[in-house]
């Protein structure tokens, strides 16, 4: 059996210990508070039949895909300048922690009342949340660049293409990849708290409509599992083979 194939068949048992747990769980408390796994598929099946379910998951990707390009591409442009240069650096590293520690649900509250209820306001709020994430592992990829290749790289005279793309953006890739596992981590769950103060659709927004209406704990618990479940094969299909792909060179 080879390591990958190992690695599956751990994957699987873990999953089905804990779908086991679960079971017990619900038998014992015996209270629609904990539904039982079963209970938790027929929701899914039911909410996919309606076309309801995978609406609102394609909704809520939409907002977590867009905000995270935007906030990956400023966040890597503002993670370099400040690695590049010290005086930038000097000047806004308070404002970058100051974000790094302001709570998501305050950045979009402020969001709300700056832009108004609507999706800019959404996009907003996940970029101020997700930036100075993405900008400080940049940052630190940019000021650890070896000065053997950078010696190289004058010795050779690099024009400033030939210096970003045979120098920098192979030093750097590991730590883009790096900040976009733990911001795409951080993004879709702060997308669910915007769908749920003011968003008229989106998983956030079912999870938000199914407390209110009827505490219904299978619709809430069915809409977060399909949803983690997606974001886990994007991080497993896409983002562990690109950071395996970006660090091959060591």
């Amino acid at each position: 059996m080879g390591v990958a194939t190992r690695g599956v068949a751990t994957r699987l048992v873990s999953v089905l210990v804990l779908l086991a747990a679960w079971q017990v769980a619900a038998s014992l408390a015996g209270s629609r508070l904990l539904p039982a796994p079963l209970a938790i598929l027929d929701f899914i099946v039911k909410e996919s039949a309606t076309g309801d379910l995978w609406r609102n998951v394609g909704i809520t990707l939409t907002r977590v895909g867009v905000s995270f390009f935007f906030a990956m591409g400023l966040g890597v442009l503002l993670g370099i300048a400040l690695g590049r240069w010290k005086a930038l650096n000097l000047v806004l590293d308070t404002p970058l922690l100051i974000l790094l520690n302001t709570p998501a649900l305050v950045i979009t509250v402020l969001a709300y009342i700056w832009v108004g209820l609507n999706e800019s306001a959404a996009v907003l709020a996940v970029v101020l949340n997700k930036l100075p994430n993405v900008a400080v592992i940049v940052r630190e990829g940019a000021r650890g660049l070896d000065p053997g290749l950078e010696e190289m790289a004058r010795s050779y005279r690099f024009d400033r293409r030939t210096w970003i793309a045979h120098v920098l953006v192979p030093q750097l890739q590991p730590f883009v990849v790096a900040a976009a596992r733990s911001g795409l981590s951080l993004a879709w769950k702060i997308v669910l708290v915007i769908e749920l103060l003011g968003r008229p659709n989106g998983v956030g927004f079912a999870i938000n409509f199914y407390f209110v209406q009827s505490l219904n704990v299978a619709a809430i618990i069915g809409y977060s599992v399909v949803f983690m479940s997606v974001m886990i094969a994007i991080d497993i299909l896409i983002l562990q083979r690109l950071e395996a792909h970006v660090r091959r060179w060591r």
